[in-house]
């Protein structure tokens, strides 16, 4: 898609306000604690709940962003990573080439992580202090200290729509109190940090982001987080410090607190969470907005609307259904089972390319689909139906039906 197309809202034209001069959420409907919104942006309107695909450095792998912006992907967002960008190729080249949109040629709306998910991915690349994070690169062994206030730095010379905030980021699975408390503390610190050296907040969004561990007790850690945050004010709202191994109980009361405690009138945005069982359920406890590299790192684990196929076992070898009988992309339209376990197979095929398009139209679509279900009324039926697609012979599990039951969805409503 041409940088110069013009940016189209649902709806025409969007005035945004002076408090919020750059993002306006509509909430369009709701089904007890799940909604669909239309999130206004600089770069066009998101209609939410909506799935982010991560593009690590500007790009989505294998995919161009032709073929990302047109049907049926029409996707209207992606994530960047400010880490990986601010080492290659560095962002004050990315600025010099009029910022990522024009350097990538995506001219819909961009999220940029700050770089604070590095600290659990590269732990142990990586040294934590009040003043910021010192990375080891991965790539040359070079050090690089990230700032809250080089990390706003980097994200302004990128561009993107919404940035977000650097925090301290403890791995869920940790038994240590005291770290998450250091954690949150400087959290809270550091937001006042990036909020001082944000210097385009008429085009970009900044992003709080809420840690305090799998603590959901009021006046608990995260709740002290998620109260710091609206008192800041702020574009937006994410909910951090999941998807690191923690217990499914743990991780939904954690979604279920922090989607309910944050404002109706900002978007709240799950990060790291991508999961299609996951996608479904937090939609339904609240959750705005999602990203996660699953779709392209599934490999031979495939996403579609019958479940998950395990495209490496021997009984695909010769079947000559499509991935998804009911999936839009060229993959399922063009190419047998067969044929994809065999390229899955072949190193250097184009196998990963197939199965990436296929696996981003489909989180794609699912999320239209949550969408839509919440719009005309039948979310119930559509949770249901999805449940029972995803589990076509074993039970849902426990988590997943105690979540559904908070979020006023009961799997089986004449028991």
């Amino acid at each position: 898609m041409p940088h110069g197309d013009p940016v189209v809202h649902d709806g025409g034209p969007v005035e945004f306000s002076a408090e919020s001069p750059a993002l306006k959420l509509d909430v369009l409907k709701t089904f007890n604690r799940a909604r669909a919104c239309n999130l206004h942006l600089p770069h066009g309107t998101v209609r939410t709940p909506v799935f982010m695909p991560v593009g690590t450095q500007g790009t989505i792998k294998g995919i161009t962003t032709e073929q990302m912006a047109l049907p049926p992907i029409d996707c209207k967002i992606l994530l960047a990573n400010t880490y990986h960008l601010a080492l290659r190729p560095g962002t004050d080249l990315i600025d010099d080439m009029g910022g990522l949109h024009e350097y990538m040629n995506w001219n819909r709306n961009i999220l940029t992580d700050s770089g604070g998910f590095q600290m659990v991915s590269l732990l142990e690349l990586a040294q934590i202090t009040e003043v910021g994070v010192e990375f080891q690169s991965p790539v040359d062994g070079t050090k690089m200290l990230l700032t809250p206030e080089m990390s706003i730095a980097h994200q302004n010379n990128i561009g993107a729509d919404i940035i977000m905030a650097l925090d301290d980021v403890a791995p869920s699975t940790i038994e240590d109190d005291a770290r998450f408390l250091e954690a949150t503390d400087r959290t809270m610190r550091w937001i006042d940090r990036c909020i001082a050296a944000h210097k385009k907040p008429h085009c970009q969004n900044l992003f709080g982001i809420v840690q305090g561990g799998l603590d959901t007790s009021v006046g608990g850690l995260r709740d002290r987080c998620i109260q710091g945050m609206i008192e800041r004010n702020l574009p937006g709202y994410a909910i951090g410090g999941l998807a690191g191994g923690e217990d499914k109980t743990s991780f939904w009361n954690v979604v279920a607190m922090s989607a309910e405690r944050l404002p109706a009138n900002k978007p709240r945005y799950l990060m790291g969470v991508g999961y299609p069982v996951d996608l479904v359920v937090c939609s339904a406890l609240g959750v705005d907005m999602f990203d996660c590299v699953y779709p392209t790192r599934t490999g031979p684990l495939i996403p579609s609307t019958q479940g998950l196929l395990r495209l490496k076992l021997a009984e695909f070898a010769m079947d000559t259904a499509p991935l998804d009988a009911d999936c839009a992309c060229y993959v399922c339209q063009k190419y047998t089972r067969a044929y994809l376990h065999q390229v899955m197979k072949t190193e250097g095929s184009i196998g990963p390319q197939l199965i990436t398009y296929h696996n981003i139209t489909y989180m794609l679509h699912l999320m239209t689909c949550v969408r839509n279900a919440i719009l005309d009324g039948t979310f119930p039926t559509f949770v249901r139906q999805f449940m029972q697609s995803w589990y076509p012979t074993e039970p849902v599990p426990d988590w997943v039906v105690e979540a559904l039951k908070v979020a006023g969805i009961s799997l089986n409503p004449e028991a």
